[in-house]
């Protein structure tokens, strides 16, 4: 008994090992039962079976890939700011634009899932045009600019529902703000569910007016927001997407990898990566503009052999259905 316990226990651990935080349940199959020396002996003289392995399969083992290779590749970065009912656009114009009801969010999201997007992050583009890694079916990039406080409380239970990565830009001097801006603790706790963390300097400046402070701004929210995870930040994104080439150098050399703007533009290079451009969801935009902003996608190509992964068993698990009241009698 002790023995079956711990299979099940290593099975249970290798799976959900696979499974991750970010990714669908792992699928696994028994094979046939196979008995070990002593199979022509009696009944009672039979010695311990030798239990053939679990054959397990990778979560998105399955799913259509896009090939290394490509110098250019499309992949739709949305581009979110507040998760909230939108404002009057009478009284803020501006903020009914940058807002998205959660209610549009939440059916977003599903749209992704139902339709085969796959929400990667920045570092794996990065790896993709470096050559480094393939891409799923239909990759698009979640980002979230300003780090309001409803990504920790809106869109984050979502994304975790669906098991979706994204990126959350934030202005490191607003951390804490209550009521507006998200905590230090759940910055972390996005951070260690896997939401990529960028930077989106320490005030939220214009940074070709920024003058003396620009290094400030830049490598100040990036030393930060390390500070307050635990590990490099290699992410940036202009505040108001406003850059120059100064400013652009001042980001190289603080160490980022790549930066975003508000450009409109779903297609990348490794070369323009200190300019990747976006596409905007609007608050006032339908279900159908939404779906039009991400048709730039790349189709993958599907796996011709796909091989599970082996975990040994050393006890075989038996499973009995409850006894019925006739039996019990």
């Amino acid at each position: 008994m002790a023995l079956a316990i711990a299979a099940l226990a290593a099975v249970v651990a290798t799976l959900g090992l696979l499974q991750g935080s970010l990714t669908a349940t792992a699928y696994a199959r028994p094979a046939p039962i196979t008995f070990g020396r002593g199979h022509n002996l009696a009944p009672n003289q039979q010695t311990q079976p030798s239990m053939p392995p679990w054959e397990v399969y990778a979560p998105g083992a399955f799913t259509a890939q896009i090939p290394a290779g490509r110098s250019a590749v499309r992949v739709p970065i949305l581009m979110y700011h507040y998760i909230r009912v939108p404002p009057d656009p009478a009284s803020d114009r501006m903020g009914w634009g940058l807002s998205t009801s959660p209610a549009d969010f939440r059916q977003q999201m599903d749209y992704l899932e139902l339709n085969g997007y796959h929400p990667v992050t920045l570092t794996e583009l990065r790896a993709y045009l470096t050559g480094k890694q393939s891409l799923p079916d239909k990759a698009v990039v979640l980002t979230f600019d300003d780090g309001y406080a409803d990504i920790y409380t809106e869109a984050f239970p979502v994304l975790k529902r669906h098991r979706f990565k994204a990126v959350a830009y934030i202005v490191s001097g607003f951390v804490g703000r209550t009521g507006t801006n998200v905590a230090p603790d759940q910055v972390r706790e996005m951070d260690a569910y896997g939401i990529e963390i960028g930077a989106h300097t320490v005030n939220h400046v214009d940074l070709t007016k920024s003058g003396g402070s620009l290094a400030y701004e830049v490598r100040g929210s990036k030393s930060a927001l390390e500070a307050l995870v635990g590990h490099p930040v290699l992410d940036f994104c202009y505040p108001s997407g406003r850059f120059n080439a100064i400013v652009i150098q001042a980001v190289r050399q603080a160490g980022f990898e790549s930066a975003t703007t508000t450009q409109s533009g779903a297609t990348h290079t490794l070369d323009d990566r200190f300019t990747w451009s976006r596409v905007r969801v609007s608050g006032s935009e339908s279900l159908a503009d939404f779906v039009a902003g991400i048709q730039q996608v790349e189709s993958g190509v599907p796996p011709t052999h796909v091989t599970p992964i082996r975990i040994e068993r050393t006890y075989p698990l038996t499973y009995s259905p409850p006894l019925s009241e006739s039996d019990k009698e």
